[in-house]
C-alpha cells in the first residue's frame, strides 16, 4: 500500500461519519512571482473549501502551475466533490496529483477543525532534531533557510538533490545526487516534496538507520498517521489563521507567513485518526 492509498482510505472513513464540504475554489500564485525556496512565495496553491478549509500543495515540480494556470477555468472544481478531487492523488499525473493532494490537505484541516484539534505550534524549523557536533545530518533537497542552524551546530550535512547542477562541495556542506548516502545519517530532515513526486518510500528506506526523520514544509498538513508508520517522527507544516488574509498574500506572490502559524506533530501529541474521528 501506497502513502497515498493509505491517505485516501482515512478520507473515506471521515466522509462515511459525516457530510464533507465541496469545493469552493482554488487558489493560484502568480506565474510571474519570485520564489527561491526559501520564503515560500510562488510555491504553492490552496484549494478551499465551502467551509473555509485550506489545503496546500507545492506547484513547482516540471510545469505543474503552468499547466494549473492554463486549465484554471476549465478544471470543474468550483462545486466539485472534494473528495472525489483528493482521490486524484492517487494518480500518475503530476498536475492531477497536486490537485489531489491539496484537497486531502483540505479535508484533513476540516477534520482537525470539526475535532477540535489543534496541533502543537513549533517555533523550530529544522523539525526538532538539535544537531550536534560531529552528527551526520541528512537533507532531502537544498533548503536554504535551514542551513544555518546545522551548520552552526558543528555538524556534518550532507544535501541530497535531485538537480543535478546543485551537485558539489559548498561551504560547509556537500550536494549529492546519490540517496543511499543517507545510510550514513543518525537524523535526517525532509522537504515534503516527497509526497508529490513518489519518492517517500525509497527515500525512507535509504534512512532506515536515522533515529530521527522529519518532514517539514507549508504543504505537510496531512493525515500523519501513515507517515508515521513508515517511521517518519516529526511532521511540521503551516497551521493557516487568517484564511482571507493567505489568500491574498498567495494570489500576490507575497510571503504568507504572518498568516500562518508553524506546528510540529508528533506520534506522541498526536491523538491519532481513530480518536480524530470518534470526535465528529
Amino acid at each position: 500500500m501506497s502513502f497515498a492509498s493509505d491517505y485516501l482510505a482515512q478520507l473515506d472513513a471521515f466522509a462515511a461519519r459525516s457530510p464533507l464540504p465541496r469545493v469552493r475554489a482554488l487558489h493560484l500564485p502568480p506565474a510571474h512571482a519570485d520564489h527561491d525556496g526559501g520564503d515560500n512565495k510562488g510555491e504553492f496553491c490552496a484549494l478551499e473549501l465551502d467551509d473555509g478549509s485550506l489545503g496546500l500543495s507545492y506547484v513547482r515540480l516540471d510545469d505543474t502551475l503552468a499547466r494549473l494556470r492554463a486549465g484554471a477555468d476549465g478544471l470543474g472544481l468550483a462545486g466539485a466533490d472534494a473528495l472525489a478531487v483528493a482521490r486524484r492523488y492517487a494518480g500518475a499525473d503530476s498536475c492531477a496529483r497536486t490537485l489531489g493532494f491539496a484537497a486531502a490537505n483540505a479535508l484533513t484541516r476540516c477534520l482537525f477543525d470539526r475535532a477540535g484539534f489543534r496541533p502543537d505550534d513549533s517555533a523550530d524549523s529544522i523539525g526538532q532534531m538539535q544537531p550536534q557536533a560531529g552528527e551526520q545530518i541528512g537533507m532531502i533537497g537544498l533548503f536554504r533557510p535551514l542551513l544555518g542552524r546545522i551548520l552552526q551546530s558543528g555538524a556534518q550535512l550532507t544535501v541530497v538533490e535531485l538537480k543535478a547542477e546543485l551537485a558539489g562541495d559548498a561551504e560547509g556542506y556537500r550536494v549529492t545526487l546519490d540517496a543511499a548516502e543517507l545510510a550514513a545519517c543518525s537524523k535526517v530532515v525532509s522537504t515534503s516534496t516527497l509526497l508529490l513526486n513518489d519518492t517517500l518510500d525509497r527515500m525512507l528506506g535509504h534512512c532506515r538507520n536515522a533515529r530521527w526523520f522529519a518532514m517539514v514544509g507549508p504543504s505537510a498538513g496531512c493525515l500523519p498517521d501513515a507517515l508515521f508508520a513508515r517511521g517518519v517522527t516529526l511532521l511540521g507544516g503551516s497551521w493557516v489563521i487568517d484564511r482571507a488574509g493567505f489568500v491574498d498574500a498567495l494570489k500576490r506572490g507575497e510571503k504568507p507567513s504572518a498568516f500562518v502559524a508553524k506546528f510540529a506533530l508528533t506520534a506522541d501529541n498526536y491523538p491519532g485518526f481513530a480518536a480524530l474521528i470518534a470526535r465528529t
